[in-house]
């Protein structure tokens, strides 16, 4: 992922209004990222425990998205599998986050789901930068470009929902 600033960052939300996208906060650390390693930067709102965000490249183009998921989380003994990495984590490690759709239909309150790595850290998983619990990753014989690609992929049939 190219390395973005909070400008584009606001103006690339798909899925809320301006005054929304003005208002949401942003990480701090955007200049020390590691961008090379993202396939896209997603973060938490630490002020608001129950919402995340998304910003990627899709076709070309920036693309944010807001996203909630629900902030009681499932007991530690449960795993669950991420569907865009397929890193697999205990309790909460895991989260259904839905997204509202675009336009008309989002303002109607239709949304979509997926089940993405809580702390959405995803990139790192695949590229072994991050390490979750034991037995969180799985030995492929895909490379690891092509699990990035594969991780690329998943994430962009997942924004494809979001259109109208």
């Amino acid at each position: 992922m190219r390395a973005v600033n909070e400008q584009d960052i606001r103006a690339s939300f798909v899925n809320c209004s301006k005054g929304e996208a003005k208002r949401l906060p942003l990480p701090r650390d955007l200049d020390e990222r590691r961008w090379d390693d993202l396939d896209f930067l997603g973060w938490r709102d630490l002020s608001a425990p129950d919402r995340s965000y998304i910003v990627t490249e899709l076709r070309g183009e920036l693309t944010g998205i807001t996203l909630r998921f629900p902030s009681q989380q499932r007991g530690f003994l449960h795993r669950s599998m991420c569907s865009v990495c397929l890193t697999t984590h205990p309790g909460s490690g895991v989260s259904l986050m839905t997204a509202r759709k675009r336009g008309q239909s989002g303002r109607d309150g239709n949304s979509v789901g997926i089940y993405l790595c809580t702390d959405l850290d995803c990139s790192l998983y695949v590229r072994g930068k991050k390490t979750p619990a034991p037995g969180g990753r799985f030995e492929e014989s895909l490379s690891v470009e092509q699990q990035i690609e594969r991780t690329r992929n998943k994430l962009t049939a997942f924004l494809d929902l979001l259109a109208p």
